[in-house]
């Protein structure tokens, strides 16, 4: 898993360099299938229920779920949340972060701070003994202390032979509640983070985009962690 989430670290990092006003996410899309492949991997997204991009792009009010299209234009103060992921020898990696395009507002900038700092804070509660529970709280603490919600409806979860295993680990939630965690675990932790309200709507007639339901700014940022008893191990970074 350590291989799958290299090629996922570098695939996110190389496309965000690419982030600018004009490009469309189509174009993001083709550079990061084309880098998978070159690392000698697969696209874990391409083909995945239907879904017909190798990343998600997801811009503004879009919290997760965004299909990449040659219409999709980045534009100036836009925020986008780009998910990637990659198979080798059959096992999944999987992280995301959102970009500034170009320059942001004061708001926009601070939740793409609040959320990333959410996300250490729930690999931080990552811990063995302890409980799926402590992830959430953690993240919500850090979300909801800024004046942000975390979205309910979508979760991080485990992952390994396949994208989506339990458990799942919701961005809220009670300490010491929920399933124990274990060694040997692996989980997507991925703090999806609302500038408004936590409600979503959709997806809609393309059967994959997922809303803010206020219309608000939304920020993800997802990293694959290993439970070990030494603590949580990152396995997507290069």
């Amino acid at each position: 898993m350590r291989a799958a989430g290299r090629v996922s670290a570098k695939v996110l990092r190389k496309t965000g360099e690419l982030i600018r006003p004009g490009i469309s996410t189509l174009e993001l899309d083709r550079f990061a299938e084309n880098l998978i492949r070159l690392e000698g991997a697969l696209p874990a997204f391409k083909g995945y229920g239907g879904f017909t991009g190798s990343i998600c792009s997801s811009i503004n009010n879009e919290i997760v779920h965004g299909i990449p299209s040659a219409e999709v234009i980045l534009q100036e103060g836009d925020i986008i949340s780009i998910d990637t992921g990659a198979i080798m020898d059959d096992w999944y990696g999987d992280n995301a972060a959102t970009f500034a395009v170009g320059h942001i507002d004061e708001e926009a900038a601070r939740l793409l701070e609040v959320t990333e700092q959410a996300l250490w804070a729930g690999v931080e509660a990552a811990q063995i003994p302890g409980r799926v529970g402590d992830i959430g709280h953690a993240v919500q603490h850090v979300a909801e202390a800024a004046g942000f919600s975390v979205v309910r409806e979508y979760v991080g979860h485990g992952i390994g032979r396949a994208m989506h295993e339990d458990p799942a680990v919701p961005n809220y939630g009670r300490k010491k509640s929920g399933v124990k965690l274990k060694a040997g675990m692996v989980l997507a932790i991925e703090p999806m983070v609302n500038a408004g309200g936590y409600r979503t709507q959709g997806p809609f007639e393309d059967g994959w985009i997922v809303y803010t339901a206020d219309g608000s700014l939304s920020a993800h940022f997802e990293l694959t962690v290993a439970l070990s008893t030494e603590g949580p191990i990152v396995l997507t970074k290069e």
